[in-house]
């Protein structure tokens, strides 16, 4: 592996939920420390889990790990820098602005990108000061800053104060002022990311389309501001043993159907591929194992035993004695949001109902995943580009009409948000939900509890200040209550039965139960624990998946369904709990 020979000294590894970012760094970390290396491991992430990788607390302060010489590794707590920033930002207008100007500040600051805005704010210390740093060879960062992030921070606007008035409903991010003093350190951050003698980015991906799509993406990204110096890791790259198992046959070739069709702006980066593993990466033996072609499987993990969860076909016998409202599914990019949200549809329109099924997700295919059209079920997109460009054409057009070049491009920075989409897609939203009047609609991928809750809190502030609630719209002004209402809507949280999507679902679950919604259930998707399997790796992965089935039906989940690994994700509009 070329990135292992002769890295630079920061290394930044970022991809989607549950690839295995975590695990690769971790990794990497312990193969140079083995090599002689002082190394810094530090996590970014808010679901990181690099403790239990090391069965060690740490903290926020650099630790040895034990077992592996020259390694050390700490926690930086993004949350509680959001948390810090916003009270910074906020407390001078305390007891001066309205309660309900509070809560809409506060909720607007409750956001993702403020949460990496605290983060970068957290990481550039350790790059930009080098009290912490100086004594390692490599710093190795779990979780890398985004494209929006970096673009942000780069513009000379961002640093003169410019965006005051966070109540606006222009920003997520909030007043910038507060962080000029670390500009200088800012600027020496981001020099050192585009510097190839001094960083690589390492993109982790899945032998899967939508999570080389998204590797794609934060590539083309950074990119475009001078980060190109990068490596790809595929991780959990599958090959079938034998040919007497036809899941692991279809898996397999799944497999290599999307590494043949990797997009060319990957195909051109240093890649290594990882083989699936039958154990999870636990511990630094397992850690000096990961690159090795081999697996060395140390245990045979227990088998799960006890019933099962109900199967997909379960709930929508339950979902079939309703002729109207919202059925929406929710969840981490890659868990199967559009084909659950597909068989659904495509089920309950068999059964005689009448069914809108719709999307807000540009990289879902929903057409595709519903096949051929089927009689009582329509299908409908919300076009995200054309519903944003609306948007920013419209905040352009009075709030950027009275600002100066570089105060417009702040502002079409800010409107490059991932915040920003969400927002500009909520009326359609609106109006789409109005539609489960009489039908039954199906949604996949829903805003977040943090932008339903960001636009109530706008909405409630408007009428604080004009005294009109007339304003909005009748479905707009219905549809908080709508989305509360469990008669009316049946949230569905989808997950996988592994460590990351689990955990980022519960914080999903948390985020709604912020706005007032209950989850109706949780689907975990793609497991392998219904199956007949007869190939060895499979065989332990399945066992590995009871404690993240236990979790979900014990801790998180009032309801749990359980959805088979499927070589087709539709099978002629039938559902079931089997392959």
């Amino acid at each position: 592996m070329k990135l292992l020979q002769n890295p630079p000294e920061n290394l930044f590894f970022t991809g989607k939920g549950g690839v295995g970012k975590t695990s690769s760094s971790c990794a990497v970390a312990v193969t140079l420390a083995d090599q002689g290396k002082k190394v810094l491991l530090v996590s970014t992430d808010p679901a990181s889990n690099i403790d239990e990788i090391f069965s060690q607390v740490l903290s926020t302060n650099p630790q040895p790990i034990k077992g592996v010489a020259g390694l050390s590794a700490m926690n930086v707590d993004p949350e509680k820098a959001a948390e810090e920033y916003r009270e910074k930002v906020i407390g001078p207008y305390r007891g001066v602005l309205p309660d309900v100007a509070i809560a809409s500040m506060e909720e607007q600051l409750s956001g993702a990108c403020t949460v990496e805005i605290a983060a970068f704010d957290q990481f550039t210390n350790l790059i930009g000061n080098t009290k912490i740093t100086k004594n390692f060879d490599h710093v190795i960062f779990d979780t890398a800053p985004t494209g929006h992030t970096l673009r942000l921070l780069s513009l000379p606007t961002a640093w003169n104060g410019y965006i005051e008035n966070t109540v606006s409903g222009t920003t997520c991010l909030g007043p910038l002022e507060g962080m000029v003093e670390k500009k200088d350190i800012y600027e020496a951050s981001m020099k050192a990311l585009a510097d190839k003698n001094r960083t690589v980015l390492v993109l982790v991906s899945r032998p899967e389309k939508a999570a080389l799509d998204e590797a794609e993406r934060t590539a083309i990204e950074l990119g475009e501001i001078g980060v190109t110096n990068m490596s790809i890791i595929v991780n959990g790259v599958f090959t079938a043993m034998g040919n007497d198992d036809p899941i692991a046959n279809a898996m397999d070739q799944r497999g290599r159907d999307s590494l043949s069709a990797m997009p060319k702006t990957l195909s051109k980066l240093d890649r290594f591929d990882v083989p699936l593993r039958t154990q999870e990466i636990l511990g630094t033996n397992i850690l000096r194992q990961f690159f090795s072609a081999e697996d060395h499987k140390t245990h045979e993990p227990e088998v799960l035993t006890g019933a099962l969860p109900e199967s997909l076909a379960d709930i929508i016998d339950d979902l079939a004695h309703k002729e109207q409202g919202m059925i929406m599914t929710m969840g981490k990019g890659g868990v199967g949001k559009t084909t659950i949200a597909a068989r659904i549809a495509i089920d309950l329109a068999t059964r005689g109902f009448n069914v809108l099924l719709s999307t807000t997700d540009p990289a879902a295919h929903v057409t595709d995943a519903v096949g051929c059209l089927r009689e009582r079920l329509e299908v409908d997109q919300i076009d995200p580009n054309l519903e944003v460009e609306k948007y920013r054409k419209q905040v352009m057009e009075t709030t950027g009409a009275a600002l100066d070049d570089d105060g417009r491009a702040l502002l079409e920075e800010d409107l490059n948000s991932p915040c920003t989409e969400e927002i500009a897609v909520f009326q359609a939203f609106a109006r789409t939900v109005n539609q489960a009047q009489g039908q039954i609609v199906v949604l996949d991928t829903a805003p977040t509890g943090h932008t339903i809750l960001l636009l109530d809190a706008a909405e409630a502030y408007h009428r604080e200040i004009s005294r009109l609630a007339s304003d909005a719209s009748d479905e707009v002004s219905k549809l908080l209550p709508r989305l509360r209402d469990p008669n009316f809507t049946r949230v569905l949280i989808c997950t996988l039965a592994e460590a990351t999507p689990v955990h980022e679902a519960a914080e999903l679950q948390k985020d709604l139960r912020r706005a007032g919604i209950e989850p109706y259930a949780w689907i975990i998707n793609q497991s392998l624990a219904p199956l007949d399997i007869q190939d060895p790796i499979l065989k332990a992965r399945k066992a590995q998946e009871t404690k993240y089935i236990s979790e979900v039906s014990n801790n998180h989940a009032k309801r749990t369904i359980l959805e088979a690994w499927q070589e087709s994700n539709i099978q002629k509009g039938k559902s079931s709990n089997a392959a």
